[in-house]
């Protein structure tokens, strides 16, 4: 919630030309219409993960930075990390 009020604020008072959340859950709906109902260019990176089609419709663009084949869990992150 409180990214959301931030994502909100930083709309409002129009100190961002652009916001990029990394996340991919329809909680941040509101917050991504609100900030592009303020002008604000949203890209959302979903870490290649699949994201709702009702945030989809609200966000100005979709890209994803991390590499692929991340870890899912804690378990896959130190298997890979102690080889």
């Amino acid at each position: 919630m409180k990214i959301g009020l931030d994502i909100a604020s930083l709309a409002y008072k129009r100190l961002v030309d652009q916001i990029i959340l990394i996340a991919g859950d329809t909680d941040f709906v509101p917050a991504a219409k609100v900030a592009r109902r303020e002008g604000i260019d949203f890209i959302l990176d979903p870490m290649h993960n699949m994201i709702d089609t009702s945030l989809n419709e609200h966000i100005d663009g979709l890209r994803s930075t991390s590499p692929k084949g991340g870890c899912s869990n804690i378990e896959d992150f130190i298997k890979r990390t102690n080889r």
